[in-house]
């Protein structure tokens, strides 16, 4: 019998989820440890649903599934979604409400939230309809939801919703996060209940000194125009401040953020004991206050500071019952742990070395222990680790080669492991911390092997950057000798890694299809990429599109040298930063890349939100020669290759205009290109007809311009 992908068709590369990449996800123990919760899809799709095991039986049963009605969902959830990133339909989240007298889970939805007591089924809240961010109390009694841009509370069970806060228009909004926090700084929530459900702390976000930014839907037959306040690089931000407010209503507390109204509030938590902390980083990003609250006046208790150069990265942190904070830094390069004492004077380094804490999984306070991801293994890997608050070597406790992706018990006894490496698609099994013996293995595909599905992984090489430094990379090989035509999949950008010895990697289609068709693949985590320490990532600063360029260049003159690239016959292909890399490419290092595939990119940095932009570039106003020398517009006399452009025309991130400016530069300088535009699709496109499309158009670019 033919494996499945031995030969890969084009439908094949366009669909999702990819073989072995569509099992059970947000593995999670109960509160009282004697089951674990997970959303899968039984056919393997994008549809997902609740599912329970019950670690004493090894029995397993669905608790919800997608809502009845599949009516539309706001606007508002629509891009929630697109900037989480996410394609799954049905159940895609859920949440405990960890000290209530039973089982009590919190099923979120676009139509309005679902709740799971105890065996029952799940019931709709009553007058919860179109609530954006529904949270529990820790109790399970009460419920907090943003809607119509303010804050609203219920009883858990429904009925009339108290509004909490008041004064929303457009542009001024209550209890909902920003656009840069959701964006930028993965906050996606804009309230938080207080451990006691006595109050709730909320961010007010005022953008309406932030000029309108419309997107015109021109696909479809109605006419619809979104509006969006949008943060251009070195222009205004929104105004944010924190307050607290009773569940019962009344007037909120606003905490002293301090004197500097310019200002990210990037995380917000409340420690154990009720007092509240919230995260102040400055517009530069490079100073952080975390400051603890006395929510009923606003009034600053206590404040831990840090500073970093050229930019802070922010890393996780608990608050742990004892007052002391868990808390990571990369003030020694590299991102490791550190316990502060209760009045935040003093700190103890819990870790150290040249690898990175990539997350604090759970902290087993009982046991003073915290569990933890990292690199030691190498930057290509992912374990599991353990140490001890009170100080001690660190314990690895998975084994097998390859990225490990876990939960840990709240006991600390046991942990759930998710284990995948290009050979082999997830098996996810319960394992004890203590040995590392398996209890029960939750999900396995035994035919989801390279072997069995017809796939050769990709070999994994260290390579060296234009400056020596090594760099990891992962070449598909096709069948014969070389030297062979060679495309180069790039993405190039901070805060992000694409190379991992990971089944995600072996099931990358499109290259395992170029590779089938004759093509030799790259793909290059360049200086600047992420998990390597700050200054591995710090090349970039103030220069984008410089050393990136470089580095690709670098790669590719390697693979020529070893006999494997065909120098005249090299190609390249990125999406958003992987799209301007490939413009970038194209222009500044012609001699070498020839041909390009450009997905929504950004071409001129001034045209790029504040948050990320300027964490790496500064501002266009202390930096004009970093973001002249980084627009793609600078370089369009450098073209003489060939140029597919692709973008989606009501995305909202990298907006279409990055395009036309781009195509406005190309026509002045008489430059050919080609275009692909989809004029309903967002940054991800997502409609499976266009994604088709777009793979046929692609795979058609790099045959008829490198194979002919």
């Amino acid at each position: 019998m033919t494996a499945p992908y031995a030969r890969i068709s084009i439908e094949q590369v366009a669909r999702y989820p990819r073989p072995g990449m569509g099992g059970p996800t947000r593995w999670s123990f109960t509160p009282d440890g004697s089951g674990i919760t997970y959303l899968a899809s039984e056919d393997g799709g994008l549809v997902r649903s609740l599912w329970l095991y019950d670690i004493a039986s090894g029995e397993r049963r669905a608790l919800a599934g997608p809502a009845g009605g599949g009516g539309p969902i706001s606007r508002e959830e629509e891009l929630r979604r697109e900037r989480a990133r996410l394609r799954d339909v049905g159940v895609t989240d859920y949440r405990f409400a960890p000290k209530a007298p039973e089982r009590t889970i919190l099923l979120p939805g676009g139509e309005g939230p679902r709740i799971i007591t105890g065996d029952s089924e799940p019931v709709a809240v009553e007058g919860a309809e179109g609530a954006i961010t529904p949270r529990l109390t820790e109790d399970g009694s009460k419920l907090a939801f943003g809607r119509g841009g303010e804050l609203f509370a219920m009883p858990e069970g429904g009925g009339e919703a108290r509004q909490l806060t008041n004064g929303a228009e457009d542009g001024l909004t209550n209890g909902l996060a920003d656009f840069i926090a959701q964006e930028e700084f993965g906050q996606s929530d804009g309230f938080w209940w207080s451990p006691d459900g006595s109050r709730i702390a909320f961010v007010e976000v005022d953008a309406r000194h932030i000029p309108d930014y419309p997107i015109v839907h021109q696909g479809q037959d109605a006419l619809d125009t979104e509006h969006h306040r949008y943060p251009f690089a070195g222009a205004p931000n929104a105004r944010v401040r924190l307050g607290a407010v009773a569940a019962e209503g009344g007037e909120p507390a606003w905490m002293d953020l301090g004197e500097e109204e310019d200002i990210y509030l990037p995380r917000i938590v409340w420690r154990p004991d009720g007092v509240l902390a919230g995260m102040v980083l400055n517009r530069a990003q490079t100073e952080l206050r975390l400051h603890l609250f006395d929510p009923k006046t606003g009034a600053v208790l206590q404040t831990l500071e840090e500073r970093s150069e050229p930019w802070l990265n922010l890393g996780d942190f608990r608050f742990l019952e004892t007052g002391e904070l868990l808390w990571s830094s990369e003030r020694s390069g590299f991102r490791h742990l550190y316990l502060y004492d209760a009045d935040l004077a003093s700190a103890r380094p819990l870790t150290s070395g040249e690898w990175v804490v990539t997350r604090i999984v759970e902290v087993d306070e009982a046991g003073r222990a915290v569990f933890f991801s990292g690199t030691r293994e190498g930057a290509v890997e992912r374990h599991l680790y353990r140490v001890g608050l009170d100080g001690g070597e660190v314990e690895r406790l998975t084994s097998e080669p390859g990225v490990h992706g876990c939960t840990v018990a709240p006991d600390g006894a046991t942990f759930v492991d998710t284990f995948s490496s290009r050979e082999q698609a997830a098996v996810t099994t319960l394992r004890r911390t203590n040995g590392g013996g398996i209890v029960a293995t939750l999900f396995e595909e035994p035919e989801m092997t390279a072997p069995g599905q017809g796939l050769q992984p990709p070999e994994l090489r260290v390579m060296t950057a234009a400056d020596g430094t090594p760099m990891f990379g992962a070449l598909y090989r096709p069948e014969g000798e070389g030297p062979h035509p060679l495309v180069v999949s790039v993405y190039g950008g901070p805060h992000a890694q694409r190379v991992l010895d990971d089944w995600a990697l072996t099931v990358d289609l499109r290259a395992q299809y170029l590779a089938q068709a004759g093509f030799a693949v790259l793909a290059v985590d360049n200086r600047g990429s992420a998990n390597r320490g700050l200054a591995f990532e710090a090349h970039l600063h103030r220069r984008m599109g410089t050393v990136e360029v470089d580095d690709q260049v670098a790669a590719v003159e390697q693979l020529v040298a070893e006999g494997l690239a065909d120098p005249e016959r090299v190609g390249i292909y990125g999406w958003s930063y992987g799209g301007y890399m490939t413009c970038m490419c194209l222009m500044r290092a012609p001699e070498v890349f020839r041909v390009g595939v450009s997905g929504a990119p950004v071409v001129d940095w001034d045209g790029y939100d504040t948050g990320y932009t300027e964490r790496y570039m500064s501002t266009p106003q202390d930096n004009p020669e970093g973001y002249k020398e980084g627009a793609v517009t600078a370089h369009v006399e450098g073209l003489s290759g060939k140029l597919l452009l692709v973008h989606g025309m009501v995305d909202e991130n990298v907006h279409f205009r990055h395009t036309a400016r781009l195509i406005t530069a190309l026509t002045a300088a008489q430059k050919p290109y080609d275009l692909q535009i989809f004029p309903e699709e967002r940054h991800m496109p997502r409609e499976a007809a266009g994604l088709e499309y777009m793979e046929r158009r692609l795979v058609s670019y790099f045959e008829e311009h490198l194979l002919a």
